[in-house]
């Protein structure tokens, strides 16, 4: 099993800046992608959106809403992913959620942690 964990959430004027964590424990080798999705409020409850991506092998990529302004990492030694957020807008408003996608035979199994609010103010 993967257990993901979130942080770094919070509450942020426009333009302001974020760096969201998170910790996978377990087994990460099962991780061949590692991605941020995001559920905005109003949107149907069940959707989220991936935001950004990366790869075991460091390919990344984003949304085109978050292109130049957010950026995704990953630190092999420590099991973490980051999502820097920066020029933030109202619009990113919304849950944020890590997510392990590990490919197998019939298609990808996802492992999904518990969420962190980010709240962005006019």
């Amino acid at each position: 099993q993967v257990q993901l964990v979130e942080s770094g959430g919070g509450l942020v004027q426009a333009g302001g800046s974020l760096r969201l964590s998170c910790t996978v424990s377990g087994a990460i080798f099962r991780c061949n992608t590692m991605n941020w999705y995001r559920r905005t409020p109003g949107k149907q409850r069940d959707r989220r959106d991936q935001v950004a991506g990366i790869t075991s092998g460091g390919s990344t990529n984003y949304a085109d809403s978050v292109k130049g302004r957010f950026a995704i990492s990953r630190d092999n030694a420590n099991d973490t992913v980051y999502l820097q957020m920066n020029s933030l807008k109202p619009e990113d408003t919304a849950v944020y959620y890590c997510n392990c996608a590990e490919i197998l035979g019939w298609g990808h199994k996802h492992y999904w942690g518990q969420g962190t609010q980010v709240t962005v103010s006019s």
